[in-house]
C-alpha cells in the first residue's frame, strides 16, 4: 500500500475502535459508523473506498481497542509526512462524530477521542509529500 493508503487505512482503524470503545458494534451502529466515514471522506474529496476498509476491519478476528488504537496510531506516525492538514482535520471531525453517533456519549468513547485529539495534534505532514497525491 501507499502511505496515503496507509493513513486512511489507519483512520479506518481508528474509526473502528472509537466505534467498539463502548462495547459489540451492533448491525444498525455499523451501518451509521460507515455513513459516517464515507460522508467525511467525501465530503473532503477523498476517493478512497473507505467503506470497504471498514468491511473489512469488521470481517477480522475480533482485536481489543487498546491494540487496534495503538496500530492506527504508530501507522499515523510512520506515514505522518503525507498527513495533510485537510485530513487530519477531516479525521479530527469523524471521530467525534463516531463517538457522538449514539448518545449519551460515554466516559470511554470521550476519552478516547482526547487521546487521538492529543496524539495527532503533533503530526504535521509535509507539503512535499502530500500535495504529490
Amino acid at each position: 500500500m501507499t502511505p496515503i493508503e496507509n493513513l486512511h487505512y489507519a483512520l479506518g482503524e481508528l474509526a473502528y475502535a472509537f466505534a467498539k470503545v463502548d462495547g459489540k458494534v451492533n448491525p444498525e451502529e455499523r451501518k451509521k459508523f460507515e455513513q459516517i466515514i464515507t460522508a467525511g471522506f467525501k465530503q473532503n474529496n477523498y476517493n478512497y473506498d473507505v467503506s470497504d476498509i471498514i468491511f473489512k476491519i469488521l470481517e477480522k478476528d475480533k482485536r481489543d481497542v487498546e491494540t487496534v488504537y495503538t496500530w492506527a496510531i504508530h501507522e499515523l506516525q510512520v506515514n505522518s509526512h503525507y498527513l495533510s492538514p485537510e485530513l487530519k482535520e477531516c479525521a479530527l471531525k469523524i471521530m467525534k462524530s463516531i463517538t457522538e453517533a449514539f448518545p449519551p456519549v460515554t466516559i470511554e468513547e470521550n476519552e478516547l477521542y482526547q487521546r487521538f485529539v492529543k496524539d495527532i495534534g503533533p503530526l504535521k505532514g509535509d507539503p512535499i509529500f502530500y500535495k504529490k497525491s
